[in-house]
């Protein structure tokens, strides 16, 4: 049955504003002038307009306001009349939600609604908005997808009802010099995607009564029935399905039932259809641990990298591929607008929005506000005093943990590693004097391990004020084949053992690959299987080194100077590495580490009795290793994406390539160390301190930490902390 226009015109808005396409297509121009709007011609609008003789018509919308927006938004509609009915493509100079290398600050994220259809979020990823074409000032030119227009007049709106986190204030902010509408022809293949984008980002497990359909979306809405034939290949390249999807006349997408979706093994899928690939994950069976036991994070900055309209759906997939906790926070000057005032209902409730998916947050201390700093104390606050208030207020949320900074020895500073040390131990003392609690004090996450600014700062007794010891850990990014992964983790032990800090566990709260990717379009195959590959092997080492938690950067999609982070494509789709994911802490389970055989073999205890071997080949390689077996008998083994491939028995004898695979012997209790006693604090929607809570809803006891005394190198907290020395 054909759709009604409304209907029409909804479905449109979805696909081509970022919500579940997967690119943008270069369709050919109809014939027909374009159509240019001046920002400041809105008919109906509650925002102002400013003069500014940059903008093309001599002004511009200019939204910039703290305040809340009254229940509509903050809104501008504009009347537009258009020749003939049909699809135009939308172009815009207005303000990004995202950092950009020519602009000072960003703006909000913002809504579309045609005539009397919904309002859609504009939700596409940092890097679409990251690569826009530089306009003037802080606007760039956007290329907003396409909108279905009648023939005469039409009204456009757009809606800022979002707040951003700005540079020393939340607020909403959204400037548009204007807005441009060109003709195009019809029928352009859009996107593909597995599910409803806008809930889900294309995973399932397999167990859930109704799986997920496939949806293949054009550009428009074609004037006869269009047939897509399509292919389903895994992570191998192996076709695992074929079929056709015919689009009626009068609709711009289908969706149907994938042939054996059900049975398919857990991995990582792409489906190609007339030229676009979309992506979607099978989840493993055997769901990660959950609560305090979990020993996997991400870093996320929701702010910068995830749009608000899909924070739900996001949180769901991270937990989904089995991280425990994420690594995000709210920028200081924002958080604090004014010495004694602070605001942080924004990330409050971002970090609610990761509880609710019993998922843990480690909030980040950033530079200070510009008020609070001089040129010798850059960026660090020249007042250690707004430094302990800051952290005290944040620590009477409380958070989970708190990360002291972020690469200080490697960021733009002026301090030295000896101010950085008085500056740890006055946040540190604010969290502590917040009240008995459970949160975390995390030592900053050091980019350069035994760096002289590392050596300083902990010459000057700094392990003694935290509850676990940070770093970060990257290979060389010049290294774009099989990057080899360093040896951060084992230094950074050797300096917590000289520097008597053996007590506190490591947190490895960056860890990541550099892979180069052109402007507008997203890592390649091997590229992808590169980043899936080296997650697991820096994972399975660091760990294998004593590392406490581990922290993958990043889960967004994020782009930046030709470097590619994400575990999700520029569509928000799943990539090789986030299976991976989901399938080491499907595997992995507890992760306590048992011993290392080789520099590519490594042996786990993921709980109830489980050993797992985790074992790799050189490049290009395929081989056989000889896997110990504990009392004989088989094991089985699964492959990087967690599928199933077959069993070893009591010889050990396992054919082996580049990608990991994984050998689990169940029953094997007695030759397995028993898991430690762990003070791990809860996540923090936890009723009660003296519990911790877990994904599932049941607590164990944990102790409570209680609030540090005074020490003569340890000063009381009362007053400004002395700077050492």
């Amino acid at each position: 049955m054909a759709m009604d226009r409304r209907t029409a015109v909804k479905a449109l808005g979805i696909g081509s504003l970022g919500l579940g396409s997967l690119r943008f297509t270069s369709a050919p121009k109809a014939r027909g002038a374009a159509i240019t709007v001046q920002g400041e011609s809105a008919v109906r609008t509650n925002i102002p307009t400013a003069r500014d003789r940059r903008a093309s018509g001599g002004g511009l919308l200019a939204l910039a306001t703290p305040q809340p927006p009254p229940e509509q938004g903050w809104y501008a509609t504009y009347e537009v009349e258009v020749p003939a009915e049909g699809p135009y493509r939308l172009t815009a100079v207005a303000t990004v939600p995202v950092e950009q290398p020519h602009i000072e600050e960003i703006g909000c994220y913002f809504k579309l609604g045609v005539g009397d259809g919904p309002l859609v979020p504009v939700a596409r990823s940092q890097p679409y908005w990251y690569e826009s074409v530089p306009a003037w000032g802080d606007l760039s030119e956007l290329a907003l997808g396409v909108l279905e227009l009648e023939r005469g007049r039409n009204t456009i709106t757009f809606v800022a009802d979002k707040p951003t986190v700005l540079s020393d204030s939340t607020g909403y902010r959204f400037l548009l010099d204007r807005f441009t509408l060109t003709p195009v022809a019809r029928v352009a293949p859009l996107g593909i995607h597995l599910g409803d984008p806008t809930h889900n980002l294309g995973t399932y497990r397999g167990d859930e009564p109704r799986l997920p359909q496939l949806t293949l979306v054009l550009e428009t809405r074609t004037q006869r029935p269009r047939t897509l034939p399509f292919t389903v290949t895994d992570y191998f390249g192996n076709e695992v399905a074929r079929g056709q999807a015919t689009v009626p006349a009068g609709q711009a997408q289908t969706s149907i039932a994938l042939p054996r979706l059900r049975q398919l093994p857990p991995g990582h899928y792409r489906v190609t259809a007339a030229g676009v690939t979309g992506c979607f994950a099978r989840l493993p069976e055997r769901r990660p641990v959950t609560g305090p036991g979990n020993r996997f994070g991400v870093n996320t900055y929701v702010f910068s990298l995830v749009p608000p309209s899909r924070l739900d759906a996001f949180a769901a997939a991270m937990k989904d591929m089995g991280a425990g906790h994420v690594r995000d926070g709210m920028a200081w000057p924002a958080a604090e607008p004014s010495r004694g005032t602070y605001d942080t209902r924004l990330y409050d409730n971002v970090r609610r929005a990761f509880h609710r998916h019993g998922i843990a947050t480690l909030d980040v201390l950033t530079t200070a506000p510009e008020r609070a700093m001089t040129e010798a104390s850059l960026p660090l606050a020249a007042d250690l005093r707004d430094a302990y208030r800051y952290a005290a207020h944040l620590a009477a949320a409380p958070p989970d943990a708190i990360q002291l900074s972020n690469e200080p020895d490697v960021d733009t500073t002026s301090s030295t590693g000896d101010q950085h040390a008085a500056f740890v131990k006055a946040a540190a003392l604010g969290i502590a004097d917040a009240g008995p609690s459970t949160t975390v004090t995390v030592l900053p996450g050091i980019a350069d391990a035994g760096s002289h600014f590392q050596t300083l700062m902990l010459q000057n007794d700094v392990a003694r004020y935290a509850d676990a010891w940070g770093f970060h850990g990257y290979p060389d990014p010049t290294d774009q084949d099989e990057p080899e992964v360093p040896e951060s983790a084992d230094v950074q032990r050797e300096l917590r053992r000289l520097y008597g800090a053996s007590r506190l566990p490591m947190w490895m709260t960056e860890c990541g690959v550099f892979l180069d990717a052109r402007p507008g379009s997203d890592l390649t195959p091997a590229q992808q299987a590169v980043q899936a590959r080296y997650l697991v092997r820096a994972t399975v080492r660091s760990l294998a080194a004593g590392t406490g938690k581990q922290f993958w950067f990043g889960a967004p999609p994020i782009h930046d100077e030709g470097v590619y982070f994400g575990l999700l494509s520029r569509e928000f789709q799943p990539w090789p590495a986030y299976s991976a994911h989901a399938a080491l802490t499907s595997l992995l389970g507890e992760a306590r580490f048992v011993e290392r055989l080789s520099d590519m073999c490594y042996v786990f205890a993921a709980g109830a009795g489980r050993r797992v071997t985790v074992v790799w080949g050189p490049a290009a390689e395929v081989s056989e290793v000889e896997v110990p077996m504990v009392s004989g008998g088989t094991a089985e083994v699964y492959d990087i994406m967690g599928r199933r491939v077959g069993t070893v028995g009591p010889e050990g004898r396992v054919k082996v390539s580049e990608d990991p695979v994984y050998v689990v012997q169940e029953g094997a209790r007695g030759a397995l160390p028993e898991p430690p006693l762990t003070a791990t604090p809860p996540p923090a929607n936890c009723q009660s301190p003296s519990t911790s809570c877990s994904a599932s809803g049941s607590t164990s006891p944990t102790p409570r930490r209680t609030r540090p005394t005074a020490t003569p190198n340890r000063p009381s907290a009362t007053g400004c902390p002395p700077r050492p020395g």
